[in-house]
């Protein structure tokens, strides 16, 4: 959620980024409405006003006496007017937050303006994709189906819901047990998430009202299944307040994810790639204001960093406006090389929300100075995500005979150099 006093003070700034941004959004209606709704709580305080004078008069009249009656004939009436205004009031800005909750994040001003995805910036590569030999697709690997087994999942569940079996499942494990031990090594605390959030929580983050559509929801219980960790940590310290000493606060977790990736058919979803279900690490941050971008470049580069012990060539892309998420104010992707698909894949998105998402989750920090409480800024990124991560893995590491071998950094885990027998 955006500043209002922003958007009151300056509606043609926020007009402005909001052109920048892919995201339908009526400006105009929303401030017409604000001043409608300003003038119904006028109303009401003013009949408020009145209320509690005609109390105070009434009660320095005789009890009995022809004044008193008249006066208790008229707190009546405006007691009536005042129950019918409050009860407008409170309708009128129930229907105003639900309007300021369609406005987009406003992009920082380094946010690269494009109009789609083709004019995202690299702004860092690493490693040479030139020495990758015997690539090919996962999916084509001897052994693969066995040790990751998309029928049986469509079987149990239904498309994007695979099974990872023996070997694979433990290499799986071995990466979980890598993305933690980084990030705890990184300062962030180790969290257990609930994988289900009600809609409060989802609101906070700006799951809600942007993406229905893209959450599995069960209607009984109105809980959401994550889509990302990023909801349940993020909202761990909804309507709170840190000491401005704390800061920043570093948390990760692993869990499930799960998202419908509606509207993703007839793009290239064979194999990893897109997943209905599957295992992540994110990590969340809650900064000063003064210090969220320099939070963002150094979260950014504990995500590259797994990628480099991994030996994974990767670029750094600065996400457009077009192209940047509702809630963002700035947006990294790291993207792997796949040599199989002879393709870059997304891993990690690293993004700075400025003090949106703390709006809408009401949570701030006491300055050191005794000031008003502030909100904070709040950070997340994926660190990593396991299938796009496994699906370069396999593609970058085939030996000449046609074994693949399991990068160093995660023998201690895994206990061999190749996959499978």
């Amino acid at each position: 959620m955006i500043d209002v006093k922003i958007l009151r003070e300056n509606p043609d700034k926020v007009r402005k980024a909001i052109s920048l941004k892919k995201f339908d959004c009526d400006l105009d209606a929303i401030l017409a409405f604000d001043e409608v709704r300003r003038g119904i709580v006028s109303r009401a305080e003013e009949a408020k006003a009145k209320q509690n004078l005609a109390s105070k008069e009434m009660a320095r009249l005789p009890k009995g006496s022809d004044e008193f009656k008249s006066k208790v004939a008229e707190l009546k009436t405006v007691s009536a007017e005042v129950k019918a205004l409050e009860a407008e009031a409170a309708e009128a800005d129930k229907k105003w937050k639900q309007m300021l909750l369609t406005i987009p994040n406003i992009p920082d001003d380094s946010v690269p303006v494009g109009e789609s995805d083709k004019d995202n910036v690299t702004v860092y590569t690493w490693g040479d994709i030139s020495k990758i030999k015997n690539a090919k697709p996962h999916w084509e690997i001897n052994g693969f189906d066995k040790m990751l087994d998309f029928a049986r999942g469509v079987k149990v569940t239904g498309a994007g819901f695979p099974f990872y079996v023996g070997d694979m499942a433990r290499l799986v494990r071995s990466l979980l047990s890598l993305f933690l031990s980084e990030a705890q090594a990184n300062g962030y605390e180790e969290m257990g998430c609930p994988i289900m959030v009600n809609a409060a929580s989802a609101t906070a983050t700006g799951q809600l009202p942007d993406k229905e559509g893209q959450m599995y929801h069960d209607a009984q219980d109105d809980f959401y299944m994550i889509p990302t960790a990023e909801v349940p940590l993020t909202n761990f310290f909804r309507d709170e307040t840190f000491e401005e000493s704390a800061l920043p606060v570093k948390r990760c977790g692993y869990t499930p994810c799960f998202r419908r990736e509606a509207g993703s058919w007839g793009k290239d979803v064979r194999g990893l790639n897109r997943l209905h279900q599957f295992d992540k690490v994110e990590l969340v941050k809650w900064t000063h204001p003064d210090h969220s971008f320099e939070e963002l470049e150094s979260l950014r580069k504990d995500a590259e960093g797994i990628l480099q012990k991994l030996n994974l060539p990767y670029r750094v892309l600065s996400i457009c406006t077009k192209d940047i998420g509702f809630p963002h104010a700035k947006q990294y992707d790291l993207e792997v090389w796949a040599a199989g698909q002879q393709r870059w894949l997304e891993v990690s998105s690293c993004s700075c929300f400025t003090d949106f998402q703390a709006r809408r989750a009401g949570i701030r920090f006491k300055p050191a100075d005794g000031g008003k409480a502030r909100f904070v800024h709040t950070l997340n990124g994926s660190g990593l995500a396991i299938p796009r991560v496994l699906a370069a893995i396999l593609e970058n590491n085939i030996r000449d005979d046609g074994k693949v071998e399991v990068p160093e950094v995660l023998r201690k885990w895994y206990g061999k150099e190749t996959l499978g027998a």
